[in-house]
This record gives C-alpha cells, structure tokens and sequence, in this order.
C-alpha cells in the first residue's frame, strides 16, 4: 500500500517494483496531446509531434469508437541496422569457420 506522504515518483517506483516480473499486469501509460487538423489535397490530415518518432510514409492503423474516439498503436520501430564500416577489415586474421566444422553430431532423444 502507498503511504499518503509518497511522490509521484516514489508512487510509480512502488508499482513499477511490484509489476517488474509481471509487465502484463502494468497499465499502459497515457499521454493526452492536442495535434492541428489540416486540409492535404482533398483530404484531412492530422500533424503529430516528433516525439512519436513516426516516418513519413508510416502506415498507422486507426480504431474509431462511436464516431468519437479515436486511437492508434504506434508501428514497431524498425530495427537498428549496423553500419560495418568501422570495424570492416580491422581483423585481418579472422577466417570463416570451415562446412566440416560446423557440423553437428545427432542428437540423442532418450535423454529426455
């Protein structure tokens, strides 16, 4: 239980310690932000902020609830590409592992 004289801070620590090994049971977190409606062609568009980390071109799907709410779950973010360039050649010993020695032997199931 909080005790009454808690931060927000300590308060969302408590909560965060207790849903640790459990993140499912955790609320999600809600942010209300005010975006401008605008006119794009003959459409209808909406700016949101930077924040979101959107591309231009992303595909966001829309839930319409009632003609009056409005929510969308972010894409997931694409994953981080590695610009080898760096390190490319800075180990010139380094040889691939041979076919032969990639095999593997069997294994046996009646261990199990």
């Amino acid at each position: 239980m909080a005790k009454p004289d808690m931060t927000q801070d300590e308060r969302v620590q408590a909560i965060d310690h207790a849903y640790g090994s459990m993140p499912w049971l955790k609320s999600r977190e809600r942010k209300r932000v005010s975006v401008k409606v605008f006119k794009s062609g003959n459409s209808m568009a909406l700016r949101l902020p930077a924040s979101l980390g959107l591309q231009a071109g992303s595909e966001i799907e829309l839930e319409i609830e009632d003609d009056a709410h409005v929510s969308f779950d972010l894409p997931d973010k694409p994953k981080r590409k590695i610009d080898v360039a760096r390190f490319w050649g800075t180990l010139p010993d380094l040889t691939p592992i041979p076919d032969e020695d990639r095999l593997f032997a069997p294994r046996d199931d009646s261990d199990r």
